[in-house]
């Protein structure tokens, strides 16, 4: 469901708006009884999406407590939306895991795992899927097919072999999209995410139809430092093209941002750059002369968690180079110190990067693409309706800037040693989605990838395809391709480490 405008979206960027609002406009002694009011708020005569009104207020409820960085609620006892709210009001709040959620109130229960005969079924004489069962488990009812639950092992050769295609496979969503197996069931039958298997990518999140799926969020703090006057620098991912409009240039976002009372904007392409400069470097180093056997990218926080929690042995292999986030944040605060950095993004996985003590001191915020848009409907800023900032790009190059999409992490160091190592040959290998990031990490442990540079992204589609993202990834992709063709420069300089790091 990425890329729809589903009523899901709709009602998440309805909760972003109000806590915006609440944090922009009313004053301290008013903020709990404005924070109180907001399911009320959106949901008000009858409900649109629940089986009553006050489920769906529930689960507003906790889609504010989450939108406020706090976690949810007991079931079994009475507790205010704003219980705890004084902790999470201040400008240092980090994420405190777990990230993902599942409200419980909001899921369906879905059925975990199972096959059922539809009503598909035409009685054939044939009756091949019984014919495949191995355990017995098909019955013929007035001809037509049933499966015994209790015997069937959810083998799915039933499936396979009916040529009505009649037997269907009933399979949680969130469970389909989770890499991780991270998606068990609680003592009620609903979802409950392993926060031991989890990684955070946010791919749950999106996949679920029920909406029941959320993560928590930085907005009431940061709308409200905005508010204060506080000097606030925005650093804005790649994958930013095309998320707030087709007509949406980065200088009109940046004069939009600037509206919102951010002080200054920079591309985080730039720290991209910095990081594709110094991979290439070890990569041309290390790799190519066996001192490793292969390098992993670590720009996707999802994929170096997936590394390190499920292949330890290959933690030597992960990049220790500053992420695109870090270095951009690093750059802006040797020459603002004293500002807060906010990272603007399509990823939930890069709020528990910021939370790391060795990064706090670097990034102070992080808000997804989806949860600005929020932001500003809340203060009334269209972005595609603003005059372009007068200053507008920073240095980035067209290879940074490509970080946005699958595959562009690995091109960018390509083409970075290609330039700087003429005579060195690069050998690439990249994957999407955490199933085949847990293959590429398997072959790479059975040692069928040295030499290679590995790139790996949480999300299928890379970071354009987000579980923050506010547009379909075929018509962003496109539009980055544009951007990045309108580019100054194609590949960054040697010396930019120096230039920007020393």
């Amino acid at each position: 469901m990425r890329g729809l405008d589903t009523p899901i979206r709709k009602i998440r960027r309805e909760v972003f708006r109000e806590i915006a609002a609440v944090a922009f406009e009313s004053d301290q002694d008013h903020f709990k009884a404005e924070i109180e009011a907001i399911p009320y708020r959106i949901v008000q005569e009858r409900a649109r999406y629940r089986d009553s009104i006050y489920r769906e207020r529930a689960v507003a409820s906790e889609r504010v407590r989450l939108a406020m960085g706090m976690s949810l609620r007991p079931e079994n006892k009475a507790v205010h939306i704003t219980a705890g709210m004084e902790k999470s009001n201040i400008d240092e709040k980090y994420y405190e895991p777990p990230l993902m959620q599942v409200i419980p109130s909001a899921c369906d229960a879905c059925e975990p795992n199972s096959y059922v005969v539809s009503d598909m079924c035409r009685g054939c004489v044939a009756h091949p899927c019984r014919q495949v069962c191995p355990k017995g488990a098909i019955i013929i009812k007035k001809g037509k097919s049933i499966i015994d639950q209790e015997k069937c092992i959810r083998c799915g050769k039933c499936k396979q072999v009916c040529p009505y295609d009649a037997i269907s496979r009933l399979e949680r969503p969130c469970a389909r999209a989770c890499g991780v197996d991270a998606i068990e069931s609680d003592e009620q039958g609903r979802a409950k995410i392993n926060t031991e298997k989890c990684v955070s990518c946010g791919m749950c999140m999106v996949s679920c139809p029920f909406g029941a799926i959320s993560d928590k969020s930085q907005i009431f703090q940061l709308c409200k430092a905005l508010r204060e006057g506080q000097y606030i620098v925005a650093e804005v991912a790649p994958a930013h093209v095309g998320q707030f409009g087709k007509n949406v240039s980065y200088g009109k976002l940046k004069a939009a941002l600037m509206a919102l009372g951010f002080r200054d904007v920079y591309e985080v392409a730039l720290g991209a750059d910095i990081g594709a400069v110094a991979e290439a470097h070890h990569y041309a180093e290390k790799v190519v002369t066996g001192e490793l056997p292969f390098l992993l990218t670590s720009c996707c926080p999802s994929w170096s968690m997936l590394a390190k929690k499920y292949f330890p042995d290959l933690v030597d292999s992960v990049s220790q180079e500053l992420t695109p986030m870090v270095a951009t944040a690093r750059s802006i605060k040797r020459k603002s110190p004293n500002a807060h950095v906010v990272f603007i993004g399509p990823c939930a996985s890069k709020k528990l990067e910021a939370s790391r003590r060795t990064v706090r001191s670097d990034v102070d915020f992080v808000i997804t693409f989806e949860e600005l848009l929020g932001m500003f409907d809340a203060k009334g800023i269209h972005p595609e309706e603003m005059e372009p900032a007068a200053e507008g790009l920073n240095d980035a190059t067209a290879a940074g800037r490509g970080y946005a999409v699958a595959g562009g992490v690995a091109d960018a160091i390509r083409q970075c040693v290609e330039e700087y190592y003429p005579d060195v040959p690069v050998k690439i290998e990249h994957a999407e989605g955490l199933a085949d990031c847990k293959k590429a990490l398997t072959l790479a442990k059975a040692g069928k990838m040295k030499g290679c540079l590995i790139e790996g992204m949480g999300c299928p589609g890379g970071c354009m395809a987000g579980a923050g993202t506010n547009a379909p990834i075929k018509t962003a992709a496109a539009q980055l391709k544009k951007f990045k063709e309108e580019s100054q420069w194609k590949v960054p300089p040697e010396d930019l480490l120096e230039l920007h790091l020393d």
